[in-house]
């Protein structure tokens, strides 16, 4: 179920992977973790690919800010000033969103070659995996990570069938991590996604300054404020925006969200065991893509964790095994 999608500048080759079942086709490539592509029916059956990204290698490599369908990390979001502190010491990073650091740095997971396996049935699942070693992109601790993709039948009739992305790390000293999926999903296919409609189970937003950091204070109330979902309206724009799951973390993927295309039918839902979605509407995306064309729902911990100590914490210790899931499920009405 592999084939290679192109090579690197080194020489490196890279693989791309098709997953299929029960109507949802997903490719997902070596390079980065990323999720090319996930073709979805819509309520007549027609099925298009509902996530941004590009049809050849050269496509990421020359536009890697956005992160298409990438897998970010070691630490998802911004750390101000690319700067924390853990036991004693303060650890400096690459500040590549000036004055912060992004989505894991210069060269973050994103831009990684990972090995990959295929697990569970052919067809249904693989296995990313790769060492971060000691000090890349100035964070701490030799990390082994593994993130495993693999698509789930429907739970009942109806059902969504689900893309699950599940993570688990290990680290040999005193770190910080917090990886996400940056998939753009436009469940049309194409066009502003600003029309669908999005459900998200927030009560709670952190408020941010102009680097898109949390201020002190926070999290306020969403009521009578553009950043309530709680019940389904069209998103709009204007949103890069952390929000508090009211479930807070869980051992389980619960689910916190539902995006729905009117247009189409199709329906994304999301859930996560993590405590925050970082709601992002694309406002800054430039050719080829239009800003506004996807929407971003990243499952995470909160920006700048690593300096509040008041949010949930993301620091992995040794003898510790970091765990994450999110569960993207897709169906039409």
């Amino acid at each position: 179920m592999s084939e290679l999608f192109g090579t690197l500048s080194d020489g490196t080759p890279v693989h791309r992977w098709t997953l299929e079942r029960a109507g949802l086709r997903v490719r997902i490539l070596s390079y980065g973790g990323i999720v090319q592509s996930a073709e979805v029916p819509d309520r007549d059956g027609n099925r298009v690919d509902v996530v941004l990204g590009f049809a050849d290698l050269d496509g990421y490599v020359t536009h890697p800010e956005p992160y298409f369908g990438a897998l970010v990390g070691r630490y998802a979001n911004r750390i101000a000033g690319g700067r924390f502190p853990l036991e004693g010491q303060t650890y400096a990073l690459a500040c590549n969103n000036w004055p912060n650091s992004l989505h894991g740095g210069e060269r973050g997971f994103d831009k990684r070659v990972w090995d990959v396996t295929p697990v569970g049935d052919a067809g249904h699942g693989i296995r990313l995996t790769r060492v971060s070693p000691h000090g890349e992109e100035g964070y701490p601790g030799r990390v082994e990570i593994s993130v495993t993709y693999a698509l789930e039948e429907p739970a009942g009739a109806g059902g969504p069938v689900a893309l699950r992305i599940g993570y688990e790390a290990v680290t040999d000293a005193p770190t910080v991590l917090n990886p996400t999926n940056h998939s753009y999903f436009n469940l049309s296919g194409s066009g502003h996604a600003g029309g669908h409609e999005l459900r998200l189970d927030a009560s709670r937003v952190t408020p941010v300054d102009a680097g898109l950091i949390p201020v002190p204070g926070g999290p306020d109330d969403v009521a009578d404020t553009r950043f309530d979902f709680r019940r389904p309206r069209k998103v709009g724009s204007g949103y890069d925006h952390n929000f508090v799951l009211d479930k807070g973390v869980t051992d389980t993927a619960e689910e916190v969200a539902e995006l729905y295309d009117p247009a189409s039918g199709r329906v994304l839902t999301v859930a996560t065991t993590e405590p925050g979605v970082q709601l992002y509407t694309a406002d800054q995306l430039g050719e080829p893509f239009a800003p506004g064309d996807g929407i971003a729902l990243e499952t995470q911990h909160f920006p700048d964790s690593p300096n509040r100590p008041d949010f949930p914490s993301t620091v992995l210790r040794p003898g510790e095994v970091f765990r994450s899931q999110t569960v993207y499920g897709f169906s039409a009405r």
